[in-house]
């Protein structure tokens, strides 16, 4: 077992110089003056004192030594083997490269050189290899402070004690968006400008020692950046991303501009209440943008935006177009003649065209401007001059006839703006109750009596639909009568002719039998007259024989036994004393007279047959 160890011991055993060497070499070498500078490392030398020559010490107010003083060297060791720097004389930090991560800019803020200009808030770019050479930097006139310059993405070998670094990301722009652009270095704007003039060869504001040298000033920037991304000195550049302008269909952007030089009026000698000048001077712009995004710097100039279709407006409650031109405009209340107020709706129509949008921006500052200083009062005013002259009943009857006059009236004072009044209408109109009362009643009992009208018209048409009616259904009968007549006509004519004929044969047959008739009525009339004389004088005796009443009597009971006549009535009826003179007696006498207007009536048509 001891032999085990031992040989394991003394095979181990040049093990643990060599760890002793690599823990302590750092120092074994820093005592021969031996540095070395990995690759990713930089050495960062103080020179504690120095032993020979002249300016052993830095000049006052200096920290950092470029010609071997004593102090914090400027240049750097890089990475590699250095003798001779011995601990006593020299301290070296080992410090790690400079890295700038992608999408990222490193601002450098110098701790030793220049001092800044009165009146410069930046120094300027020195050529100091992207402050890798710290010397150069010193010696070219490198200032204190926060540089112009910047680092963008890689590596650097920096001094750190020269240079400090703060990384910040990079500007992005978003899409349909636009940067308005603050400088905050550079000489001030000149007199009466509110935004430095447009400078070339800056790349955007990417580089800003040159947008200095090329004249550019501090403060608002007329120039713009569109969206992407910027390596923007944050120490130089300040911005403000805001939307893209943009102009909607049936649209056009009137452009006034605050900046530019002093243009030519464009409007002509009659137009003046501005000036309307070419695209890119001061004023207001002739040229207007027609539908589409535009990058405006909206700090140096304004875009108005005008409506170029037929624009409505209201005037009533609760009723705003889309547009909210109209927000502000309510129903126009006005007095009548007699006294009465009473509300109204209206509505106008007008267009601006995209030829005259400048001179209406030039004139009111916008459309919003141009109603409620111009259309609010005119149309308010004229419906209220209007109701003035008028009656409620009288106003609301000619409405038509007002509206036509309040078109021509505001189409006259509209053109004067510029302006084309397209139509006029009247709306609702709102009279006090009792006149809309009366109206309605009015009405209503115009209704009716066209309901009644209409109503008689109808039966009078209903009459004259039966009486055709009746008429069509007869027609079949009356044409069957008129054949029948025609018929008839015919039959008689025919009957006529034969009838003819048989009266001449009739005419000698009657001749004949009259004559007979004759010759025999002769002999019965002889006979007759014999018999009726006998009869009478039979009578006579009779009479005298029986007495007038008695002979009466006896005759009448002859007649009614001859005639079966019932004289017994099946209701007797009984009256008068002794049964004399009773209802009998009269129902008899009735009878007797019944039959001798018989027995007469039968003898008269005998003697006209005879005659």
């Amino acid at each position: 077992m001891e032999t085990t160890v031992l040989s394991l011991l003394l095979a181990w055993g040049w093990i643990l110089p060599v760890i002793l060497l690599l823990v302590f070499y750092r120092w074994t070498f820093h005592l021969f003056g031996i540095w070395i500078i990995p690759e990713d490392k930089v050495g960062i030398v103080t020179k504690k004192f120095k032993l020979f020559g002249a300016n052993k010490t830095l000049i006052e107010g200096e920290i950092f030594a470029c010609n071997g003083e004593s102090g914090i060297q400027a240049d750097v060791l890089k990475p590699g083997v250095y003798f001779w720097y011995w601990p006593w004389q020299f301290n070296i930090d080992i410090e790690p490269l400079l890295e700038i991560e992608k999408g990222k800019i490193g601002l450098i803020h110098a701790e030793g050189g220049q001092e800044i200009p009165v009146g410069k808030i930046l120094a300027r770019k020195v050529d100091c290899q992207n402050f890798q050479d710290a010397k150069a930097f010193l010696k070219n006139g490198g200032q204190k402070g926060r540089q112009t310059q910047f680092l963008t993405a890689g590596t650097y070998r920096i001094n750190h004690r020269l240079f400090k670094i703060f990384v910040f990301d990079i500007t992005k722009i978003n899409a349909n968006s636009v940067g308005i652009i603050t400088i905050l270095d550079g000489d001030p704007l000149e007199k009466d400008s509110i935004a430095g003039p447009h400078i070339v060869g800056h790349n955007n504001f990417q580089d800003p020692d040159a947008f200095l040298a090329n004249g550019g000033r501090r403060g608002l920037q007329e120039q713009v950046v569109l969206s992407g991304s910027y390596n923007f000195n944050p120490w130089f550049v300040n911005y403000e991303e805001i939307p893209m302008t943009e102009i909607p269909i049936s649209h056009v952007g009137v452009v006034v501009s605050y900046v530019g030089p002093e243009g030519e009026d464009l409007s002509g000698s009659d137009f003046i209440h501005g000036n309307i000048v070419k695209k890119g001077n001061k004023g207001v712009w002739q040229t207007t943008l027609d539908p589409g995004k535009y990058p405006i710097n909206t700090k140096i100039m304004r875009v108005e935006t005008v409506p170029t279709y037929n624009i409505v407006l209201n005037w009533a409650d609760a009723r705003t177009e889309a547009h909210n031109l109209d927000d502000k405009l309510c129903t126009i209340t006005v007095r009548s003649k007699d006294g009465f107020k009473f509300n109204l709706d209206v509505s106008q129509i007008i267009n601006i065209s995209y030829t005259n949008a400048p001179m209406v921006i030039a004139r009111f500052g916008s459309v919003k401007n141009l109603v409620s200083q111009v259309l609010e009062p005119t149309i308010g005013n004229y419906f209220r001059n209007s109701a003035q002259n008028s009656d409620v009943i009288d106003f609301l009857v000619t409405r038509s006839e007002r509206q036509k006059e309040a078109k021509m009236h505001i189409k006259n004072v509209l053109d004067v703006y510029n302006v084309t009044a397209v139509d006029t209408l009247i709306g609702d109109i709102v009279p006090p109750d009792a006149l809309m009362k009366t109206l309605t009643d009015r009405k209503i009992a115009g209704e009716q009596e066209k309901t009644y009208t209409t109503q008689k018209s109808a039966q009078l048409t209903r009459q004259d639909l039966e009486k055709q009616t009746a008429i069509s259904d007869m027609q079949k009968s009356l044409v069957g009568a008129d054949l029948g007549v025609e018929i008839s006509k015919k039959n008689a004519n025919a009957a006529i002719e034969s009838a003819r004929g048989s009266g001449e044969s009739v005419k000698i047959k009657a001749e004949a039998e009259a004559f007979q008739k004759r010759v025999n009525g002769e002999a019965e009339a002889s006979a007759t007259l014999a018999v009726g004389t006998a009869t009478a004088e039979a009578y006579k005796l009779a009479v005298d024989a029986m007495g007038n009443n008695n002979f009466a009597q006896y005759k009448i009971i002859e007649e009614v036994g001859k005639n079966k006549v019932n004289i017994m009535p099946q209701i007797l009826i009984m009256g008068g004393k002794d049964g004399g003179g009773g209802p009998i007696d009269a129902l008899l006498g009735m009878k007797v007279l019944e039959n001798m207007d018989r027995l007469t009536d039968v003898n008269t048509k005998k003697i006209e047959d005879v005659k």
